[in-house]
């Protein structure tokens, strides 16, 4: 079943700007069993290596007990028995948000002294209704938590941060008390309604520069901030491979012509079974941006077509390597690459039939049967990048 929305997530983070390692820790998760998504961010107290280690600590926890289904109450108990508290100021070492999406059902939100959630329905800001968590345990005796529940909706944003975001600017003449959750609100408020479809990475860009700004570009503390941004599932379908049964031609074209999304074609046998079933022409280019591999095709109806099995297993090293400083290239893989990225809800048409100059024992090792490279992109899919994957063999 598709999911009625995407859950976009979007985030930025600062070091304290003599700091060489972040105080915040920020962890997502897809239970894709039960359609569920799990996101936590901890600030750990002061900044630095200790800050880090307390963070990271409370995070893991607060991520494994909300995924076995734990009442808020019971995380907040056992978290707040777990870490040690500062002697001098009879406080936690690490703060922590909670947000738990069932994907066809209802969000949750669990704060303990993080900036209060600012959650968006469309441009205008949706206040639910929060409630008050008392601890009883001896170790958190007294302590207060707020937690929410409400249904999402199709353009709702939830965004989170940490203290560093909302005390930015503190001690200066615009903003003696810092930024503050009014002001910040007030921001993402016009941002929204200038850029209806603003992307939750830039969304959460826009917040940490304003951040920073405030903070002459020197930030005072470890800032995060993150957005959660519910929306239309972008689609996308990368066929690969011939079927096992040449009768099934008709089928694949088929399949390709009536998906409702972008359009990803690796492989020359692939593409020239559906120029022949479409009755269209492919155009080869000329211009090699990758020195490893063939240089793209083009065809009327599909969005990239490429070589097949060496681009598929180039593909799974930039996905392995990708981090949010990557700079992609305009080689074949770079844009496949860069429509997985772009897309929410990735399926591949995978051909079975076996090519037989893949069988070649003296080609190199890393030219991998179809399957395997297929399989493998699609779970660096799933768990690093929270893509919503589905294979279909033919």
């Amino acid at each position: 079943m598709n999911e009625p929305f995407h859950v976009e997530i979007g985030f930025h983070q600062a070091n304290h700007w003599e700091g060489r390692i972040c105080g915040d820790v920020f962890l997502t998760t897809r239970v894709k069993e039960e359609n569920r998504i799990v996101i936590v961010l901890s600030d750990g107290l002061g900044h630095g290596v200790k800050a880090n280690v307390l963070a990271t600590l409370t995070a893991t926890m607060a991520m494994s007990f909300t995924r076995e289904h734990k009442e808020f109450h019971k995380i907040a108990e056992i978290i707040m028995n777990t870490l040690p508290v500062d002697s001098e100021r009879q406080i936690s070492y690490a703060t922590f948000t909670i947000v738990d999406i069932e994907i066809d059902g209802e969000t949750r939100i669990l704060e303990y002294d993080n900036p209060q959630a600012v959650i968006l329905r469309g441009d205008k800001v949706f206040e639910p209704v929060w409630s008050d968590i008392l601890l009883l345990s001896e170790k958190g005796k007294g302590k207060e938590l707020r937690s929410c529940s409400f249904q999402s909706q199709k353009e709702d944003r939830i965004i989170i941060c940490s203290d560093g975001i909302v005390q930015s600017g503190m001690g200066s003449q615009k903003y003696p008390f810092g930024w503050g959750r009014d002001d910040m609100q007030d921001y993402i408020e016009r941002l929204v309604t200038t850029t209806p479809d603003i992307s939750a990475a830039r969304l959460a860009t826009k917040v940490m520069n304003m951040a920073a700004a405030n903070d002459g570009h020197q930030p005072k503390d470890d800032t995060s901030a993150a957005v959660l941004y519910f929306r239309e599932p972008r689609k996308l379908l990368l066929c690969t491979g011939p079927p096992f049964d040449p009768e099934k031609d008709k089928e694949l074209a088929a399949i390709l012509a009536k998906f409702p999304g972008k359009k990803i074609v690796s492989g020359a046998t692939s593409i020239d079974i559906v120029a022949r079933e479409w009755k269209q022409e492919i155009t080869d280019s000329f211009e090699f941006f990758d020195p490893d591999l063939p240089p793209v095709s083009f065809m009327p109806g599909i969005d990239l077509v490429t070589e097949g099995i060496l681009t598929l297993g180039k593909v799974t090293e930039i996905l392995k390597r990708h981090n949010t400083t990557t700079k992609l290239g305009k080689g074949p893989a770079d844009q496949i690459v860069k429509l997985f990225l772009e897309s929410d809800e990735i399926d591949f048409l995978i051909g079975t039939r076996i090519n037989i100059a893949h069988q070649d024992p003296s080609l190199p090792v890393e030219l991998e049967i179809r399957r395997t490279a297929v399989k493998r992109i699609a779970k660096l899919l799933e768990e690093k990048f929270l893509k919503e994957v589905k294979l279909q063999f033919i």
